[in-house]
């Protein structure tokens, strides 16, 4: 909030009454986003904040064709698609601007089918730019992170229990047996849940006494009770004694009691903490288990205590408890679409009628309601997306919420789009066996159907999950309400009420793809959705460009991951998009759209098989030939960097690093993203 009232009060400090009051000039930062370079969002929010405004340009751009077209010469051929009598246009039905108001055998669909070409071939081309600009920013971002210690660090998780030996001792007897030319140190997990509670009560009573007793307190001249003596003065420990308090906690005689079988490996080169993260280090797949450690910042130590012998069943259990979960929210979608198809359920259950008397009421139950509830339900599903991710061991922070990620992206394709069209056709189609409605050859032609049938729905579920989801982002009520009652309610000062969240991921980027999703499959069938979805990222791009610069901090970066889970979504959307258009074009009897469309779905298929060919490695592997020419371009700060790699990754530190760029790391990312190193990045591209 203080981003948007700092405005507001210099405007009125410098305002004066002879001035006619003007409302923009209190909205600066809205100018302040637009006009930030992408530079500035990627030191201050890394790759993922570019990559997720990215998909966000993406979607404008290709709406913005979308609805061009769609709006000027799809929509006018569906509301003149039969000979009948319209009214005003504001009273007509949205069943009229829809694909179910053109009737059989018309030969106006070869429009629908030629904007559906026109769609797919500027999307997939719009894809494909945007896929090798950002590969070539995670390469450059790589190779620019010279000082990084994760480049020489991995993480070994299984090691064998020797009954005379810590796991230090046996960590310590391998890599020096199999890797003895690179390998470095190595530092120990401990299981630290006794431990790190008594150090977060320490932290939280050392900041409530730093604020009670500044640094600069007088000692009092007053004498014991006790010996008689000078009482002594009260001292503010430094940061730097707390952390080195913290490094030693676990120097005693129980150290072998603490240790886990899991342990951070560093290597003197970053090629041998490549080959060593990527290669199977024992005949059991189950011990001396590896993979790449991430940024110090971004460990996530808690995983790394649990047995790794553990993590299948998890994963098992999770898979069940997903379904269940997935069973269970089909209660408020079917709910909710009772009260979208309230006049079907009348003949259902006669009952019903005495509810909805009135118009008034009807309309808030048909309208509004059913999209509030389904977004009340949404509300509880990232977090528990984010507890089953964490069950299945993950080991850094970006990958457990990359994985939030990807359940929830799952999830709401599956529970917002799927189920309320299935939910949709069953109770319009509550005569026809279940049996027959899950059969797969009906599939194209129950979503022929379903599709604009639900345009409704999703067109209110757009202005209530997608409009009113960026007024609660700018506005950000539940922290502030937290904020303030701590503060005034129970009197509580501490720096900790002050301190700013990361940007949800799990959360946005999720929704985003889920509009993407109802842009394309309701672009050739229901137009009239592509405005709304036009102004949501419009609005999307301000709002979140200026979230990622003044609001949200960075303690992490996955590299720019986020755009494979983007890519793969989009793609999947256009395929369903063709697939549904497919059906429409069978039930309204037009064999020359289904066959011109049937190509353009093979084609479809071909381009996403090929970039997932040619720039999916880049970002499921790191390219050796990146990692020798860093290692070749060594310098005399070599040794400093392996003595900092141990005190890097210290498990009980209490500060975090920072993940700030500098003006120079952030300048040469861009270039050679852009136009610097174009023989490297091309020939990495080509061999990936």
């Amino acid at each position: 909030m203080l981003v948007y009232l700092d405005e507001f009060m210099i405007y009125l400090l410098h305002w004066d009454c002879d001035e006619h009051f003007c409302p923009l000039d209190i909205c600066g930062w809205i100018m302040k986003a637009w006009e930030a370079s992408e530079e500035e969002l990627y030191a201050t929010g890394g790759v993922d904040a570019v990559v997720f405004l990215r998909a966000v340009v993406f979607s404008i751009r290709v709406f913005t064709i979308a609805a061009s077209v769609c709006l000027f010469l799809v929509l006018p051929l569906n509301y003149f698609g039969q000979q009948m009598e319209h009214k005003q246009i504001p009273a007509e039905q949205l069943s009229v601007f829809t694909i179910d108001n053109v009737k059989e055998g018309s030969k106006s669909l070869w429009a629908h089918c030629l904007a559906l070409y026109i769609i797919s071939f500027c999307a997939c081309i719009l894809l494909y730019i945007e896929y090798k600009r950002i590969t070539r920013m995670r390469i450059a971002h790589i190779s620019s992170a010279l000082s990084s210690p994760a480049h020489f660090a991995i993480v070994v998780r299984g090691i064998p229990w020797v009954p005379e030996e810590s796991y230090s001792d046996t960590v310590t007897k391998f890599f020096t047996d199999f890797y003895p030319s690179s390998y470095l140190s190595h530092q120990m997990v401990y299981d630290s849940g006794a431990i790190q509670k008594l150090m977060n009560d320490a932290e939280k009573v050392y900041k409530k006494l730093k604020f009670t007793y500044p640094e600069n307190c007088i000692p009092r001249a007053t004498r014991c009770c006790i010996c008689g003596g000078d009482a002594p003065p009260f001292k503010i420990l430094s940061q730097e004694h707390a952390v080195s308090t913290s490094q030693s906690c676990f120097e005693g005689a129980n150290v072998r009691e603490k240790e886990c079988s899991a342990a951070v490996v560093f290597f003197r080169t970053r090629y041998a903490a490549l080959i060593a993260a990527e290669a199977l280090q024992s005949l059991n797949p189950m011990l001396w288990v590896t993979e790449f450690a991430p940024e110090p910042s971004d460990m996530f130590w808690s995983n790394l205590c649990v047995p790794y012998k553990l993590f299948w069943i998890r994963r098992l259990a999770v898979s069940v408890a997903s379904m269940f979960c997935v069973i269970f929210f089909l209660f408020p979608v079917v709910f909710t679409q009772s009260l979208v198809h309230l006049d079907k359920i009348k003949k259902i259950f006669p009952f019903m009628n005495n509810i909805a008397q009135r118009k008034i009421v009807e309309q808030l139950l048909t309208g509004y309601l059913p999209s509030v509830i389904f977004t009340v339900f949404l509300f509880f599903v990232p977090p528990l997306m984010m507890v089953f991710s964490t069950l299945e061991g993950v080991i850094s922070r970006s990958g457990r919420k990359r994985s939030t990620c990807i359940k929830v992206v799952v999830f709401i394709i599956w529970n917002v789009f799927f189920a309320n069209i299935l939910t949709e056709a069953a109770i319009d189609h509550y005569q026809v066996s279940i049996m027959k409605l899950g059969d797969y050859r009906n599939i194209p032609n129950l979503l022929a159907k379903a599709v604009p049938a639900t345009a409704t729905f999703f067109m209110t579920y757009v202005l209530t999950s997608g409009w009113a989801s960026l007024s609660y982002e700018l506005i950000q009520p539940f922290p502030l309400v937290y904020n303030l009652f701590c503060r005034y309610i129970l009197q509580r000062k501490e720096e900790t009420l002050y301190s700013a969240y990361t940007f949800p991921y799990h959360t946005e980027v999720p929704r985003v793809l889920l509009f993407v999703l109802l842009g394309f499959t309701c672009s050739t069938l229901a137009p009239l959705i592509l405005p709304l979805l036009l102004v949501y990222f419009v609005l999307a791009y301000l709002v979140y460009r200026n979230q990622l610069l003044n609001v949200y901090v960075t303690e992490y970066d996955s590299g720019g991951l986020y755009w494979p889970i983007v890519h793969n979504a989009t793609m999947f959307s256009l395929v369903l998009t063709q697939i549904i258009a497919l059906g429409v074009f069978g039930i309204k009897q037009s064999p020359v759209a289904s066959g011109f469309t049937f190509p353009l779905l093979i084609c479809t298929l071909l381009f996403h098989e090929y970039c997932r060919q040619r720039f999916h490695p880049v970002f499921h592997r790191t390219p050796v030939q990146i990692v020798i020419e860093m290692d070749r371009n060594r310098d005399s700060g070599m040794e400093e960097m392996h003595q900092k790699l141990q005190s890097a990754y210290c498990q009980f530190s209490s500060t975090p690093l920072s993940c700030h760029r500098t003006t120079e790391q952030t300048d040469s990312v861009f270039a050679r993203a852009e136009k610097g190193d174009v023989a490297q990045l091309e020939d990495l591209i080509h061999s990936s």
